[in-house]
């Protein structure tokens, strides 16, 4: 089991899907990656050697930003919308959409608001 960014990444896995377990690798960055270390997307993960998991590795953490760091860089984002009255951080604070979509539908679980229909949980009669 290969652990890379502190994350142990599966195993039985073609290494270009593993790589999309870390926060902060996608697909077009673990493609990327792949090319820079010259690794086959196609290998499984427990078929690497040692040398390809330390090349991606280091490629990795030299490059980008994951994982940890990442995930406070975006908190301390968000904060500082909040702190600044911005109106993403307002839609922030009260877990609603902050990207412009419709909210009359959509974001009804978030809101509370969960309409139920009138014959959803109605069950049918059977004569016996």
């Amino acid at each position: 089991m290969a652990r890379l960014a502190g994350i142990t990444i599966p195993s039985d896995k073609r290494i270009v899907i593993a790589l999309t377990y870390i926060f902060g690798v996608g697909n077009t960055t673990a493609v990327k990656v792949l090319k820079q270390a010259k690794v086959d997307g196609n290998i499984r993960t427990n078929d690497l050697t040692e040398d390809q998991i330390n090349a991606i590795r280091v490629i990795l953490e030299k490059d980008r930003r994951l994982e940890g760091d990442l995930r406070r860089e975006v908190l301390g984002n968000i904060k500082r919308l909040k702190e600044i009255g911005a109106y993403r951080g307002t839609r922030h604070s009260r877990h609603l959409p902050a990207h412009g979509q419709r909210t009359k539908t959509n974001s009804r679980t978030v809101r509370g608001n969960v309409r139920r229909t009138t014959g959803s949980g109605r069950r049918t009669l059977t004569k016996t």
